[in-house]
């Protein structure tokens, strides 16, 4: 019998009795004194491990989930951890771990850490991006800014999260205008297309990008679907996919699990996430979870974290100091207020990240 196990935050009273239910709710989902077959209560059964109580009301529930309940689908995956039990407001999910041979039906990164610094051909430092913004900009207006990060050296150029297929700048003619725009620049940068809509727009998308020569993209894995995720990432294996934590914070799952460990399981060579003291919420703790949980390879490879969310130019010492030199930083509004002078504000970054000292976590 082989199980994941699954570890859950309970705040109210009564923990063992609430952990019994999600062991069912989670498994079989019935009463287990209606079940026939005793192999079922045997194998199929989640089974409560453990039971800590935190103090204050909270308590981990430990509960180990018949790995067979899963098969090798993302979404059905999702689903055994959390699906009904994300509907009752007093449990949160901490986190998982899974057996080598759940593991390795995912596959975790294609090309991870390593395969991510081949391709940009850097080495011995930080890695450094950044996101063409705003929303509303024609393709010609993306195109400029990205060759003016390009020719200051920046080694990522992503599309925001919001890019999609609008009007204002459609995804075939923004991409073939940007692709342009960095080959001109001469540079070693990468261009990072986000993509939108259901499976086969996504596929088409990629397909389209390859054809200006994109290897690199910008995926949401929760707006997306899990699912789909991991069929572009089957499908296209030789692509670098960077997870987008966008609706990341609506399933009280936690952080440093769903975005630090579930997103590379599922294929992500690189993690963006909102660094602590920026406009989001998450705390240096998390921040430090999330980061060491994607550098534990999952089925054999690490994934970059990227941390982003408000970072200034004056924080990148302090940051790389944090998170170490095998990191993304992933700096937007902070480089545009250059505006005129983008090229050179994006060289004095790139610069911090490489003078940067410190070298080990």
């Amino acid at each position: 019998m082989t199980r994941l196990i699954a570890t859950y935050r309970l705040r109210g009273p009564d923990p063992a009795v609430r952990a019994r239910a999600i062991a069912v709710e989670q498994s079989i989902e019935m009463p287990p004194e209606a079940v026939a077959v005793p192999r079922i209560l045997t194998e199929v059964l989640g089974e409560v491990l453990d039971v800590t109580d935190r103090g204050g009301g909270v308590a981990d529930a430990t509960i180990g989930l018949a790995a067979e309940t899963v098969g090798s689908d993302a979404g059905q995956l999702l689903n055994m951890l959390f699906g009904n039990t994300s509907l009752h407001p007093d449990v949160t999910l901490i986190g998982a771990s899974f057996p080598p041979a759940l593991a390795a039906a995912f596959g975790g990164p294609r090309q991870g850490i390593a395969g991510l610094r081949a391709r940009l051909g850097v080495s011995g430092r930080a890695l450094a991006g950044s996101a063409l913004k705003p929303q509303g900009l024609d393709p010609a207006g993306l195109a400029a800014l990205a060759r003016r990060f390009a020719a200051g050296g920046i080694d990522l150029v992503k599309d925001d999260h919001g890019l999609a297929d609008q009007a204002a700048a459609p995804f075939a003619a923004r991409v073939a205008a940007v692709a342009a725009a960095i080959r001109a620049a001469g540079t070693h940068t990468r261009y990072a297309p986000s993509l939108s809509g259901h499976h086969g727009t996504m596929r088409a998308q990629i397909r389209l990008a390859r054809d200006h020569g994109l290897d690199c993209f910008l995926i949401a894995p929760m707006i997306a679907g899990l699912a789909t995720f991991q069929a572009l990432r089957a499908e296209f294996p030789d692509a670098i996919f960077l997870a987008h934590p966008a609706m990341g914070g609506a399933a009280r799952i936690a952080p440093d699990f769903l975005i630090g460990t579930l997103f590379p399981l599922l294929g992500a060579d690189a993690v963006i996430f909102p660094t602590h003291g920026g406009r989001f919420g998450y705390s240096a703790a998390t921040c430090a979870r999330l980061a060491a949980a994607s550098r534990t390879p999952q089925a054999g490879r690490p994934a970059l974290p990227v941390p982003a969310g408000g970072i200034t130019l004056a924080r990148v010492g302090e940051l790389l100091d944090f998170h170490g030199p095998e990191t993304m930083l992933l700096i937007g509004g902070s480089l545009l207020l250059a505006r005129e002078t983008l090229t050179e504000a994006t060289a004095g970054f790139m610069r911090a990240v490489a003078d940067h000292p410190h070298r080990d976590r």
